[in-house]
């Protein structure tokens, strides 16, 4: 019987990998935004909406759950463009499998917009009665509910 393999020292962190990570990180965004218009599209639907959310009369809990629904799409973007990238970079000649796995690739980020527009319809309609009287968008505040 053979002994379990010895497991590898922890991996060490210096600042300098750190920021070199930040780095390719940020790399891989601008390429996203330089190259990707399905994630140019995205980013905008996500500047246009935030606001929005924010400025909505519901609670905390709701703003950041509506906010993560659309940070949802662009991270599953992101990831849709890798393996997109990934597979025409291995071949460009057409074959089944590499087909499937961008079909995949693409119903996640479809998925993602549903789950967006779930998550925003189900918050909008649980708090349409204060939505619907348009008092956050009035100045002054008023101060009584």
């Amino acid at each position: 019987m053979n002994a379990p393999p010895a497991l590898s020292p922890l991996k060490r962190r210096s600042i300098r990998s750190f920021f070199a990570s930040l780095r390719y990180s940020l790399e891989g965004f601008w390429a996203a935004l330089r190259l990707e218009p399905s994630f140019r599209e995205g980013l905008i639907f996500v500047v246009i909406l935030v606001p929005f959310a924010i400025t909505l009369p519901v609670n905390a809990v709701s703003t950041a759950v509506m906010i993560l629904a659309l940070f949802l799409i662009i991270i599953v973007e992101l990831l849709n463009s890798a393996i997109e990238w990934t597979i025409d970079y291995i071949s460009t000649e057409r074959h089944p499998l590499a087909k499937s796995a961008k079909d995949i690739a693409s119903a996640a980020v479809f998925l993602s917009y549903v789950n967006c527009i779930a998550v925003w319809g189900v918050i909008i309609v649980a708090n349409w009665h204060r939505i619907s009287r348009l008092e956050f968008l009035r100045w002054p505040p008023s101060l009584h509910p």
